[in-house]
């Protein structure tokens, strides 16, 4: 017999008929989470959240302003995996989060959270001599680049450094571009296939290097962590949390 996690809460589960929505279904499902609705285009968002407590979006940052909107008015929680948000995106889920619990996570897996708190301390530890370069490789059909994954790389590094991304971050490498600067953050996207997501940061330092990989192959991690923080989220005060504080890791 599966035991729910709490009889009286039920998930949103946004873009069903897609990959990423059918493994959060599954995870939910694994996790003795009742699904209250699950939508796809076309279906009424008001009545959906009307049956849950929580949403679950990984559709695409096109969507989160209509689902911020539909949020703040029926004071339902939300776990927002979508990427690739403008920056004026950001602005509105940072606001909405003033009002409502979100956690808004690059990445919900538990390995990738470990790397990117594996990522700050050899980043501490190896110190300015060592170049930093990211590398991200992911199935021919993403549409955005870097990968929110990757971009939050890019920032643990900078942030340790004292550095800033939209400065100091340089995508790819073509033609003349001269000797490597010393703070310069390299991030390179591959795209191929069916690949799921593979990150590496490289620390190269003269006569070393150091590698840190994670990498997927399976949607189910993501879909799993995501419904592991929608139950982490439950019953918390309005703010805007990711998966360092669903794992305990801050």
């Amino acid at each position: 017999m599966r035991v729910h996690f709490m009889s009286d809460f039920k998930l949103l589960v946004t873009g069903c008929k897609g990959r990423m929505g059918q493994a959060v279904i599954d995870a939910a499902d694994a996790q003795g989470v009742p699904v209250g609705a699950a939508i796809d285009v076309g279906d009424s968002l008001a009545a959906a959240l009307e049956l849950s407590h929580c949403v679950i979006d990984f559709t695409s940052h096109h969507f989160t302003d209509e689902l911020l909107a539909e949020c703040l008015k029926q004071k339902k929680s939300m776990v927002i995996g979508t990427t690739g948000h403008t920056s004026d995106e950001l602005a509105r889920i940072k606001e909405a989060s003033k009002t409502l619990p979100i956690v808004f996570a690059s990445n919900f897996s538990v390995g990738v959270n470990t790397l990117f708190w594996l990522t700050r301390k050899a980043t501490e530890l190896l110190g300015p001599d060592f170049d930093l370069e990211v590398i991200e490789m992911h199935h021919r059909l993403k549409k955005d680049s870097p990968s929110g994954t990757a971009r939050t790389l890019v920032e643990i590094l900078a942030d340790v450094r004292g550095l800033e991304y939209d400065k100091d971050c340089r995508h790819g490498r073509f033609g003349d571009v001269g000797a490597r600067t010393p703070k310069e953050i390299g991030v390179h996207a591959i795209r191929g296939g069916d690949v799921v997501g593979d990150h590496t940061v490289v620390f190269a330092n003269v006569g070393e290097r150091v590698e840190l990989t994670h990498k997927a192959s399976s949607r189910d991690t993501f879909a799993g962590g995501a419904v592991r923080a929608a139950r982490w989220l439950h019953g918390k005060p309005a703010g805007l949390y990711d998966m360092q504080d669903v794992l305990g890791l801050k």
